[in-house]
């Protein structure tokens, strides 16, 4: 039986690939995506390595064998891995895509809503928690700028050691109200998932 292919969707005439919250492989077996993913790692195709490493992570694959594979698909195609593929293993991401995946988007502006992974590992059990913002700049600048000192919350200038892209991506270029509603309401979903959150006023 042909395996599955992560397919494009259509915007505007132009082909874009598929979200990570898609879930492409979703059909296939856990030994199908272990296939996958090695002959991925042949190939260098980070994206195909991604989505596979993806999957095994949302099915609750070891923590273990997910930061292994990780560790494996940067070293051998960092530079096609795409940017929603965190570069550590978290354990509660299937959560927190879950929660993210409630809200929609409704109309169109220039604010993006963006996660950042804080590190917490020397004063908490759980080693990560996570930041929720708000910005008309993309996820990656204001994280740069949060880095630089430049309007930083303590938090992502102290803890911050990535954006966790994949869980905002339907939720760029909103309208700002919205945005500034949603902000404040996925971090509260997230706090009552059990997650640590700063951010989200």
């Amino acid at each position: 039986m042909p395996t599955q292919q992560p397919r494009t969707m259509r915007r505007r005439g132009r082909p874009a690939p598929v979200t990570p919250a898609a879930r492409p492989l979703r059909g296939l077996r856990r030994e199908e995506l272990h296939e996958r993913f090695a002959a991925a790692l042949g190939r260098c195709d980070g994206l195909e390595g991604a989505h596979c490493v993806h999957e095994l992570w949302m099915r609750g694959e070891i923590g273990l064998n997910i930061e292994r594979m990780l560790g494996q698909l940067w070293g051998a195609a960092a530079d096609t891995v795409p940017d929603w593929l965190p570069m550590r293993y978290v354990e509660w991401l299937p959560r927190a895509y879950e929660v993210a995946g409630r809200f929609a988007p409704a109309g169109r502006g220039r604010s993006n809503l963006y996660l950042v992974l804080l590190d917490y590992s020397d004063s908490r059990e759980e080693p990560f928690g996570v930041y929720v913002g708000m910005s008309r700049y993309r996820p990656s600048e204001r994280f740069d700028q949060h880095k630089a000192g430049i309007r930083a919350a303590g938090s992502v200038l102290q803890r911050g050691l990535e954006v966790l892209t994949g869980l905002t991506l339907h939720l760029q270029g909103l309208p700002r109200t919205q945005a500034e509603a949603l902000e404040e309401q996925l971090a509260e979903a997230l706090r009552d998932a059990g997650i640590f959150v700063r951010g989200g006023h």
